[in-house]
């Protein structure tokens, strides 16, 4: 009888987006073909602890991640990844059925798998360090290797990028958090000359709306400033986009991705923010979106070059805003590892362009396992005396 394959679900992390990777590991690990894939679920707690072997996910969900009681619970923790403050955390040798996450350093880590689904969003999981990690271990993944993930993170770089490439991007000003508090007003006056307003402020490196609010005018800018400077040491100041519309798509592939149909939202409160997307469930997707079909296909287009402009693998999901009072589009973002639950925009979108949601984990496991066996093609040793 074959063996499964053994797929590692990631999920958790320390990041404010800690609770939609619970809900986005969730699914995936419902909805994955049981008779076909064996899932180990992997945790990582806020602290940064790797949980494997028990119950990860009711353990975050639950809230039980002290130190005391994760090790009462049996649950394996990486000696060298995990350890929290004043935490003594007991070193041996590696468990049974783990791999060495670096080798040589007995870190339990990651359970031995074939491939690896992370489902973490936001900082520590979707800007390439889990990435990075997984490429020392050689475990293939399914999405975005470190470059893309990386710079798809940090929307700062992400527009820089996507401009060199002729993409359009919304104007915007980079504040950093330490110029910030040690003289606010070139700050407010390089806004006031540059964007005006209203205008949206949000952290350059996170997700889910977390962290993201409106100044409709000068007075609420230093609050938003606060506000987005909890979540990151980088903020970014954007012009808002007249009359804007949501639109989304989802892309799937390597080297040579697809594209679904457009989506739309139509957010329940004055913005996509995180209680509209995750808390009152009365926000509206439209799918497909009600444009015609040469903004459609323009639309599906500009979701492969960005995608292709970032070299990214697997997944992503590219965000648009277009404009009612101009008609003007714009990216907005690129989201690597996008939101992963049954009523998310990315399987939705797969959904009603003919992939269910099985089947597109099916896909993308496929397409880590494939890049995994592209990469080692690529020599990692030079012999100068062979080469004439």
């Amino acid at each position: 009888m074959k063996r499964k394959i053994r797929v590692g679900v990631i999920f958790g992390g320390k990041s404010g987006e800690h609770e939609v990777s619970l809900m986005s590991a969730q699914s995936v690990m419902r909805a994955i073909d049981k008779g076909k894939y064996e899932v180990v679920p992997i945790g990582i707690t806020h602290e940064g602890r790797w949980l494997t072997g028990g119950d990860p996910l009711k353990a975050l969900t639950g809230g039980q991640t002290s130190m005391p009681q994760l090790l009462e619970s049996g649950y394996v923790l990486d000696p060298v990844l995990s350890v929290a403050e004043g935490a003594d955390v007991p070193r041996g040798q590696t468990p049974p059925e783990h791999r060495e996450l670096v080798p040589g350093t007995q870190a339990a880590g990651i359970p031995e798998v074939d491939v690896v689904f992370p489902a973490v969003h936001g900082t520590y999981g979707e800007d390439g360090t889990v990435q990075g990690l997984l490429e020392l271990a050689d475990i293939p993944y399914v999405g975005a290797g470190v470059m893309a993930s990386a710079v798809a993170m940090d929307k700062a770089i992400m527009k820089d990028v996507l401009r060199s490439h002729g993409l359009p991007v919304v104007d915007h000003v980079v504040v950093k958090r330490s110029s910030w508090e040690a003289d606010p007003a070139p700050v407010r006056a390089q806004v006031a000359e540059s964007i005006g307003y209203p205008c949206f402020v949000k952290p350059a490196n996170l997700g889910s709306s977390v962290g993201i609010s409106k100044a409709h005018a000068e007075q609420e800018l230093d609050a938003a400033i606060e506000l987005a400077a909890q979540y990151d040491r980088k903020i970014l100041v954007e012009k808002c986009v007249e009359q804007a519309r949501e639109i989304e798509v989802s892309v799937l592939g390597n080297d040579d991705p697809i594209a679904s149909a457009p989506g739309e939202i139509i957010p329940s409160r004055e913005f996509y923010d995180y209680a509209a997307k995750y808390l009152d469930n009365a926000s509206e997707l439209l799918i497909p979106a009600p444009l015609d079909p040469e903004t459609s296909d323009q639309i599906r287009q500009l979701a492969i070059d960005a995608y292709l402009a970032f070299d990214c693998a697997g997944m992503a999901r590219v965000d648009f805003l277009l404009s009612r009072a101009t008609g003007e589009l714009f990216i907005g973002e690129v989201n690597t590892i996008p939101g992963f639950t049954a009523i998310s925009m990315y399987p939705k979108l797969w959904e009603a362009s003919g992939i269910p949601y099985p089947e597109l984990i099916d896909r993308l496991i496929e397409l880590a396992l494939e890049r995994h066996a592209e990469k080692q093609r690529t020599r990692t040793t030079y012999d100068a005396e062979r080469i004439e």
